[in-house]
């Protein structure tokens, strides 16, 4: 098999580091991995692509190289440029340094990469580790992700559905919070929402007189409930929620149709 990774966190981050082996393992011996990730951070760029300027390609080694742009540009680098002789048989994205649950999955940089992927009919998996208290205290704190992330691609390989028309099925799995031993099981989740809160700025003043901005985001553990990709990560369990980029409402179609008649 013959697998592209990337991330948003960068080619530096070691959250590519445990996905590498996540991958390798998956690939097999006569399997290979690729590498194309951002030369640097592109946390929250979601499924930017860089439309109006060149992205620099460099090669750092054999099979990785570091792209000046997003994980979608990424994705796009290594189907047409990098492994154009072959594309890949599966995309992995991740794994990032803190959780795409909830609604920072719509923000996610590792997200876009996966969905890009779909959107040119490779089958795709994002890969996130929450972070929280207890991962603070562990040596490793993508202990979690490193675990059960070969088994979770596996299964979904295996058992997963995997739409091959229209807008294609991609999935996004987020590791719990939690040491590895205390990983409880896989649940299927669907995308929770932490309620009164969400990313804010805070403006500030340079030394000079002008005004900036610092992006925050809100509190990450927050309990979606039962069921969704936080609620079931905050329990312990690793989450797995097919996604698609079709952002229609559909449950809203029928009513919106007698409304405006």
């Amino acid at each position: 098999m013959r697998i592209l990774i990337t991330n948003d966190d960068g080619i530096n981050a070691p959250g590519l580091k445990t996905l590498h082996a996540i991958a390798t393992e998956i690939a097999g011996d006569e399997g290979e991995v690729w590498t194309v990730a951002p030369a640097f951070e592109q946390s929250g760029v979601a499924h930017c692509i860089s439309y109006t300027h060149p992205t620099m390609l460099a090669e750092l080694s054999e099979r990785r190289y570091a792209a000046e742009g997003s994980p979608a540009d990424c994705v796009l680098a290594g189907l047409f440029d990098v492994m154009s002789d072959a594309k890949p048989d599966l995309v992995l994205s991740g794994v990032n340094r803190g959780n795409n649950a909830g609604e920072n999955v719509v923000y996610s940089g590792t997200i876009g990469g996966a969905m890009e992927a779909a959107l040119q009919g490779v089958p795709s998996i994002a890969m996130s580790q929450f972070m929280g208290p207890n991962t603070a205290e562990l040596d490793d704190p993508f202990e979690a992700a490193a675990a059960y992330g070969a088994q979770t691609v596996r299964t979904l390989l295996d058992k997963g559905i995997w739409v091959q028309s229209g807008y294609r099925v991609f999935y996004n799995v987020n590791f719990p919070p939690v040491a590895a031993t205390n990983v409880k099981g896989t649940r299927v989740s669907i995308q929770g929402l932490r309620e009164n809160t969400g990313f804010s700025v805070e403006p500030q003043l340079s030394p000079s007189g002008r005004r900036f901005m610092w992006v925050r985001g809100g509190d990450q553990q927050i309990d979606t409930g039962e069921g969704t990709d936080v609620g079931d990560n905050l329990a312990g369990y690793v989450s797995v929620t097919p996604l698609r980029a079709d952002l229609t409402a559909h449950d809203l179609i029928d009513d919106l149709k007698e409304r405006l008649a």
